[in-house]
């Protein structure tokens, strides 16, 4: 299936907390960090991780790059999820 980086990226709080902030919409990586006591550069790595995982999106505009959530990623995933608790037997 293939969710080992998506699962790899999804172990850092920190990348968590960027999903959380991009489920309401895109936004720049400065929008992201201003969120963040952290680097610029800290923030650009934990970006680089999410999206080689392709959880998120990268979209360049003009002088601007946009990041906004794979949801596509996401659904795959969760329908994974579903799918193991529901194989679950109770005894």
């Amino acid at each position: 299936m293939g969710f080992e980086k998506s699962f790899k990226a999804l172990a850092d709080p920190a990348r968590r907390e960027i999903l959380q902030l991009l489920k309401n919409g895109r936004m720049s990586a400065g929008e992201i960090a201003s969120h963040f006591s952290m680097t610029a550069a800290t923030i650009s790595y934990h970006l680089s991780i999410l999206k080689k995982a392709n959880l998120i999106w990268e979209e360049k505009e003009k002088n601007y790059i946009y990041y906004d959530l794979n949801t596509t990623l996401v659904d795959e995933i969760m329908s994974w999820l579903m799918n193991l608790k529901e194989g679950k037997k109770h005894e």
